[in-house]
Protein backbone atom coordinates (compact mmCIF):
# COMPACT_ATOMS: atom_id res chain seq x y z
CA UNK A 1 0.00 0.00 0.00
CA UNK A 2 2.28 2.59 -1.00
CA UNK A 3 3.27 4.36 -4.20
CA UNK A 4 4.75 2.41 -7.25
CA UNK A 5 6.25 3.89 -10.06
CA UNK A 6 8.07 1.00 -11.63
CA UNK A 7 4.97 -0.01 -13.85
CA UNK A 8 4.42 1.62 -17.63
CA UNK A 9 1.28 2.93 -16.52
CA UNK A 10 3.34 5.07 -14.07
CA UNK A 11 3.46 7.65 -17.61
CA UNK A 12 0.09 8.58 -16.00
CA UNK A 13 -0.23 12.39 -14.14
CA UNK A 14 0.65 10.55 -10.24
CA UNK A 15 2.13 7.54 -11.24
CA UNK A 16 0.52 4.35 -9.26
CA UNK A 17 -1.19 3.72 -5.99
CA UNK A 18 -0.84 -0.71 -4.62
CA UNK A 19 -4.53 -0.88 -3.81
CA UNK A 20 -4.50 -4.08 -1.97
CA UNK A 21 -2.87 -6.92 -4.10
CA UNK A 22 -2.75 -4.83 -7.20
CA UNK A 23 -1.38 -1.77 -8.68
CA UNK A 24 -3.76 0.64 -9.91
CA UNK A 25 -2.90 4.51 -11.81
CA UNK A 26 -3.81 7.16 -9.49
CA UNK A 27 -5.72 8.79 -12.38
CA UNK A 28 -8.70 6.88 -12.27
CA UNK A 29 -12.22 7.16 -14.34
CA UNK A 30 -15.37 7.53 -12.89
CA UNK A 31 -17.95 6.00 -15.24
CA UNK A 32 -21.25 8.09 -13.22
CA UNK A 33 -21.34 10.45 -16.48
CA UNK A 34 -21.87 7.51 -19.05
CA UNK A 35 -25.53 7.19 -18.05
CA UNK A 36 -28.32 9.51 -18.47
CA UNK A 37 -29.17 12.80 -17.60
CA UNK A 38 -29.64 12.56 -13.87
CA UNK A 39 -27.60 9.02 -14.06
CA UNK A 40 -31.10 7.65 -14.69
CA UNK A 41 -31.39 5.36 -17.97
CA UNK A 42 -28.99 4.63 -21.00
CA UNK A 43 -26.81 7.47 -22.47
CA UNK A 44 -28.08 9.32 -25.41
CA UNK A 45 -24.42 8.63 -27.51
CA UNK A 46 -24.15 4.89 -26.94
CA UNK A 47 -21.30 4.37 -28.82
CA UNK A 48 -19.54 7.61 -27.86
CA UNK A 49 -19.76 6.36 -23.97
CA UNK A 50 -18.32 3.11 -24.97
CA UNK A 51 -15.51 4.81 -26.89
CA UNK A 52 -14.95 7.04 -23.55
CA UNK A 53 -14.25 3.89 -21.58
CA UNK A 54 -12.07 1.80 -24.40
CA UNK A 55 -10.11 5.38 -24.81
CA UNK A 56 -9.52 5.59 -21.16
CA UNK A 57 -8.07 1.75 -20.67
CA UNK A 58 -6.04 2.65 -23.74
CA UNK A 59 -4.12 5.91 -22.42
CA UNK A 60 -3.23 3.23 -19.50
CA UNK A 61 -6.00 3.97 -16.98
CA UNK A 62 -6.41 0.73 -14.77
CA UNK A 63 -9.29 2.24 -11.80
CA UNK A 64 -12.56 1.97 -13.06
CA UNK A 65 -15.15 3.65 -10.60
CA UNK A 66 -18.70 2.28 -11.17
CA UNK A 67 -22.34 1.74 -9.10
CA UNK A 68 -25.04 -0.57 -10.18
CA UNK A 69 -27.16 2.13 -8.55
CA UNK A 70 -25.80 4.49 -11.87
CA UNK A 71 -28.26 4.24 -14.18
CA UNK A 72 -29.32 2.06 -12.05
CA UNK A 73 -27.09 -0.58 -13.86
CA UNK A 74 -26.30 0.90 -16.99
CA UNK A 75 -22.86 2.08 -16.39
CA UNK A 76 -21.48 -1.24 -15.00
CA UNK A 77 -22.79 -2.82 -18.66
CA UNK A 78 -21.50 -0.37 -20.69
CA UNK A 79 -17.84 -1.44 -19.50
CA UNK A 80 -18.60 -4.93 -19.82
CA UNK A 81 -19.32 -4.47 -23.32
CA UNK A 82 -15.88 -1.87 -23.92
CA UNK A 83 -13.82 -3.28 -21.78
CA UNK A 84 -14.25 -7.35 -21.55
CA UNK A 85 -12.59 -9.32 -21.07
CA UNK A 86 -10.83 -6.92 -18.86
CA UNK A 87 -6.93 -7.50 -19.18
CA UNK A 88 -5.24 -8.40 -15.68
CA UNK A 89 -3.87 -4.82 -14.91
CA UNK A 90 -7.54 -3.30 -15.62
CA UNK A 91 -9.06 -2.89 -12.25
CA UNK A 92 -13.09 -1.92 -11.35
CA UNK A 93 -14.44 -0.35 -7.81
CA UNK A 94 -17.87 -0.47 -7.58
CA UNK A 95 -20.18 0.72 -4.42
CA UNK A 96 -23.37 -0.90 -3.06
CA UNK A 97 -25.98 0.57 -0.17
CA UNK A 98 -27.86 2.70 -2.05
CA UNK A 99 -30.32 2.53 -5.28
CA UNK A 100 -32.48 4.78 -7.26
CA UNK A 101 -35.89 5.12 -7.06
CA UNK A 102 -38.55 6.51 -9.67
CA UNK A 103 -37.93 10.41 -8.80
CA UNK A 104 -34.60 9.61 -9.27
CA UNK A 105 -33.43 9.38 -5.64
CA UNK A 106 -30.69 7.72 -3.72
CA UNK A 107 -32.75 5.84 -0.75
CA UNK A 108 -30.14 3.98 0.97
CA UNK A 109 -30.49 -0.22 0.52
CA UNK A 110 -28.20 -1.70 3.48
CA UNK A 111 -30.12 -4.63 4.69
CA UNK A 112 -28.12 -7.97 4.36
CA UNK A 113 -30.62 -9.03 1.46
CA UNK A 114 -30.07 -5.69 -0.58
CA UNK A 115 -25.83 -5.96 -0.20
CA UNK A 116 -26.08 -9.40 -1.39
CA UNK A 117 -28.33 -8.56 -4.34
CA UNK A 118 -26.45 -5.58 -5.33
CA UNK A 119 -23.37 -7.55 -5.14
CA UNK A 120 -24.67 -10.33 -7.39
CA UNK A 121 -25.55 -8.14 -9.73
CA UNK A 122 -22.55 -6.36 -10.07
CA UNK A 123 -20.68 -9.66 -10.51
CA UNK A 124 -23.40 -10.55 -13.38
CA UNK A 125 -23.67 -6.66 -15.26
CA UNK A 126 -19.89 -6.75 -15.10
CA UNK A 127 -19.58 -10.64 -16.23
CA UNK A 128 -16.95 -10.90 -13.32
CA UNK A 129 -16.61 -14.23 -10.83
CA UNK A 130 -15.11 -11.37 -8.22
CA UNK A 131 -15.09 -7.45 -7.27
CA UNK A 132 -12.20 -6.38 -7.22
CA UNK A 133 -12.96 -3.50 -4.42
CA UNK A 134 -16.58 -2.83 -2.59
CA UNK A 135 -17.49 0.27 -1.30
CA UNK A 136 -19.92 0.23 1.43
CA UNK A 137 -21.99 3.74 0.49
CA UNK A 138 -23.25 5.23 3.78
CA UNK A 139 -24.88 8.62 4.34
CA UNK A 140 -27.20 9.79 2.19
CA UNK A 141 -26.89 12.84 -0.70
CA UNK A 142 -26.73 15.62 1.64
CA UNK A 143 -23.33 13.88 3.25
CA UNK A 144 -22.37 11.49 5.79
CA UNK A 145 -24.60 10.60 8.88
CA UNK A 146 -23.52 8.94 12.26
CA UNK A 147 -24.06 5.33 12.85
CA UNK A 148 -22.99 2.30 13.13
CA UNK A 149 -22.00 -0.31 10.30
CA UNK A 150 -21.34 -3.22 11.98
CA UNK A 151 -24.19 -5.16 10.36
CA UNK A 152 -23.85 -3.92 6.46
CA UNK A 153 -20.03 -4.04 6.55
CA UNK A 154 -20.50 -7.84 8.48
CA UNK A 155 -22.34 -8.67 5.32
CA UNK A 156 -20.02 -7.71 2.77
CA UNK A 157 -17.17 -8.99 4.94
CA UNK A 158 -19.16 -12.58 4.56
CA UNK A 159 -18.93 -11.86 0.96
CA UNK A 160 -15.42 -11.59 0.86
CA UNK A 161 -14.69 -14.67 3.27
CA UNK A 162 -17.09 -16.23 0.03
CA UNK A 163 -14.83 -15.12 -2.85
CA UNK A 164 -16.94 -12.57 -4.45
CA UNK A 165 -14.81 -9.65 -3.36
CA UNK A 166 -11.41 -9.39 -3.39
CA UNK A 167 -11.02 -5.97 -1.00
CA UNK A 168 -13.43 -3.14 0.86
CA UNK A 169 -14.00 0.11 1.54
CA UNK A 170 -16.25 3.00 2.67
CA UNK A 171 -17.59 6.18 1.42
CA UNK A 172 -19.55 8.86 2.60
CA UNK A 173 -18.19 7.68 5.90
CA UNK A 174 -17.41 9.46 9.31
CA UNK A 175 -14.05 8.73 10.57
CA UNK A 176 -15.66 7.45 13.64
CA UNK A 177 -17.60 4.83 10.68
CA UNK A 178 -14.01 4.58 9.19
CA UNK A 179 -12.28 3.62 12.41
CA UNK A 180 -15.71 0.79 13.36
CA UNK A 181 -14.51 -0.21 9.33
CA UNK A 182 -11.32 -1.22 10.45
CA UNK A 183 -11.85 -2.43 13.76
CA UNK A 184 -13.89 -5.43 11.52
CA UNK A 185 -12.20 -5.78 8.86
CA UNK A 186 -8.90 -4.33 6.72
CA UNK A 187 -10.22 -1.72 4.14
CA UNK A 188 -8.20 -0.82 1.11
CA UNK A 189 -9.91 3.34 0.44
CA UNK A 190 -12.18 5.59 1.57
CA UNK A 191 -14.31 7.77 -0.78
CA UNK A 192 -15.76 10.88 0.34
CA UNK A 193 -16.42 14.31 -1.18
CA UNK A 194 -13.89 16.44 -1.11
CA UNK A 195 -11.95 19.26 -3.48
CA UNK A 196 -10.15 22.57 -3.37
CA UNK A 197 -13.13 24.24 -1.40
CA UNK A 198 -14.33 21.21 0.49
CA UNK A 199 -11.76 20.20 2.74
CA UNK A 200 -13.11 18.76 5.55
CA UNK A 201 -11.02 15.72 5.57
CA UNK A 202 -7.96 17.13 5.50
CA UNK A 203 -6.69 15.24 8.72
CA UNK A 204 -8.50 12.15 7.52
CA UNK A 205 -6.25 11.88 4.08
CA UNK A 206 -3.01 12.46 5.85
CA UNK A 207 -3.94 9.84 8.64
CA UNK A 208 -4.74 7.12 6.12
CA UNK A 209 -1.75 7.75 4.04
CA UNK A 210 0.46 7.08 7.52
CA UNK A 211 -1.66 3.77 7.15
CA UNK A 212 -1.38 3.26 3.81
CA UNK A 213 -4.90 3.95 2.63
CA UNK A 214 -5.97 5.28 -0.95
CA UNK A 215 -8.24 8.57 -0.62
CA UNK A 216 -10.87 8.50 -3.22
CA UNK A 217 -12.15 12.25 -3.50
CA UNK A 218 -15.72 12.15 -5.15
CA UNK A 219 -16.60 15.53 -6.64
CA UNK A 220 -13.16 16.16 -7.46
CA UNK A 221 -14.01 19.38 -9.43
CA UNK A 222 -17.16 20.39 -7.43
CA UNK A 223 -19.87 17.86 -8.22
CA UNK A 224 -23.11 19.45 -10.41
CA UNK A 225 -21.70 22.67 -9.52
CA UNK A 226 -18.15 23.24 -10.57
CA UNK A 227 -15.50 24.55 -8.62
CA UNK A 228 -15.44 28.18 -8.86
CA UNK A 229 -12.71 30.27 -7.21
CA UNK A 230 -10.97 33.54 -8.13
CA UNK A 231 -7.72 32.47 -6.92
CA UNK A 232 -7.89 29.10 -8.89
CA UNK A 233 -9.00 31.33 -11.91
CA UNK A 234 -6.05 33.17 -11.63
CA UNK A 235 -3.64 30.72 -11.08
CA UNK A 236 -4.83 28.87 -13.99
CA UNK A 237 -4.58 31.84 -16.12
CA UNK A 238 -1.28 32.39 -15.08
CA UNK A 239 -0.31 28.90 -16.40
CA UNK A 240 -2.09 29.54 -19.56
CA UNK A 241 -4.39 26.41 -18.60
CA UNK A 242 -8.06 25.58 -17.13
CA UNK A 243 -9.25 26.01 -13.46
CA UNK A 244 -10.07 22.11 -14.17
CA UNK A 245 -6.66 21.70 -14.62
CA UNK A 246 -5.48 23.44 -12.20
CA UNK A 247 -7.85 21.68 -9.20
CA UNK A 248 -7.04 18.60 -10.66
CA UNK A 249 -3.28 18.50 -10.74
CA UNK A 250 -3.63 20.47 -7.24
CA UNK A 251 -5.35 16.82 -5.74
CA UNK A 252 -2.65 15.22 -6.98
CA UNK A 253 -0.02 17.03 -5.59
CA UNK A 254 -1.78 17.15 -2.08
CA UNK A 255 -1.00 13.47 -0.84
CA UNK A 256 0.15 10.53 -2.52
CA UNK A 257 -2.42 8.54 -1.41
CA UNK A 258 -4.94 10.44 -2.92
CA UNK A 259 -6.59 8.86 -6.77
CA UNK A 260 -8.56 10.58 -8.66
CA UNK A 261 -11.66 9.43 -10.65
CA UNK A 262 -13.13 12.38 -12.95
CA UNK A 263 -16.04 11.35 -14.93
CA UNK A 264 -16.65 12.81 -18.07
CA UNK A 265 -18.96 11.57 -21.67
CA UNK A 266 -16.26 13.21 -24.09
CA UNK A 267 -13.26 11.35 -25.08
CA UNK A 268 -11.42 14.97 -25.87
CA UNK A 269 -12.80 16.25 -22.44
CA UNK A 270 -10.87 12.71 -21.09
CA UNK A 271 -7.65 13.63 -22.89
CA UNK A 272 -7.76 17.35 -21.69
CA UNK A 273 -7.88 15.81 -17.88
CA UNK A 274 -5.36 13.95 -18.40
CA UNK A 275 -3.30 16.21 -19.46
CA UNK A 276 -4.28 19.03 -16.83
CA UNK A 277 -3.45 16.70 -14.03
CA UNK A 278 -0.44 16.06 -14.94
CA UNK A 279 0.82 20.05 -14.59
CA UNK A 280 3.10 20.47 -11.95
CA UNK A 281 2.57 23.43 -9.32
CA UNK A 282 5.01 25.32 -7.58
CA UNK A 283 4.90 25.37 -3.57
CA UNK A 284 4.34 29.71 -4.42
CA UNK A 285 0.70 28.08 -6.22
CA UNK A 286 0.10 25.53 -4.15
CA UNK A 287 -0.05 28.32 -0.62
CA UNK A 288 -2.04 30.32 -3.15
CA UNK A 289 -4.85 27.41 -4.09
CA UNK A 290 -4.52 26.35 -0.11
CA UNK A 291 -6.51 29.35 0.65
CA UNK A 292 -9.54 28.48 -0.95
CA UNK A 293 -10.44 25.84 1.46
Amino acid sequence: MTEDTNTPSASLPGGTWTLGDFTVTRFGYGAMQLAGPGVMGPPADRDGALAVLREAAGLGISHFDTAGAYGPRVTNQLIREALHPCSESLHIVTKVGSVRDQQGGWPPARRPEDLRRAVHENLEDLDRDSLDVVNLRLGNAQGPRPGSLAEPFETLVELQQQGLIRHLGVSNATTEQIAEAQAIAPIVCVQNMYNLAHRRDDELIDELADQGIAYVPFFPLGGFTPLQSTALSAVAARLDTTPMSVALAWLLQRSPNILLIPGTSSVAHLRENVVGAGLSLSEEELAELDKIG
